[in-house]
């Protein structure tokens, strides 16, 4: 092999290992930052990530909605029509926000096993379920897309 071949193959080989390596850095970079979805019945079975932040969706129970006296505090039911949690919200929520709705709440269990929600998402049309509790609720086979919620 002549020397300029060798050099170019040698400087190939090298850039490519350095691209795997950025490649796979940059891979678990981003692992710790991934916020992941569960239903109301993975966290009750124990498949949520302990100390860390998670998704969870559902539909809020009707009649669960418990407002505290300081106007800012709310703890609501949330299922997936298997299982159900609590979740406690402490600011204002979305002015979509109503029982019998599909939500997605941002947050972290606490000790107690109640779900301490940091953001709460609902929906935004009479129709719309978030697209992880509508493929929850079909895998459970309960779950009418053509049908209003509630």
């Amino acid at each position: 092999m002549r020397a300029k071949r060798k050099q170019r193959l040698i400087f190939v080989v090298v850039l490519l290992v350095g691209f795997s390596v950025a490649v796979a850095l940059s891979l678990y970079a981003m692992r710790q930052n991934i916020m992941l979805f569960h239903t109301p019945s993975q966290v009750i079975s124990g498949e949520v990530p302990e100390n860390r932040l998670f998704r969870v969706g559902g539909i809020v129970v009707s009649g669960s909605v418990i407002k505290a006296e300081d106007g800012l505090t709310t703890e609501f039911g949330l299922t997936d029509l298997n299982h159900s949690i609590t979740v406690r919200h402490t600011g204002l929520l979305p002015d979509l926000f109503r029982e019998g709705q599909g939500i997605v709440a941002q947050g972290s269990l606490n000790e107690g096993g109640i779900f301490v929600a940091q953001e709460v998402l609902a929906k935004h049309d009479e129709n719309y379920m978030p697209p992880e509790v509508a493929a929850s609720l079909n895998k459970q086979g309960t779950f009418r897309p053509n049908q209003p919620q509630g």
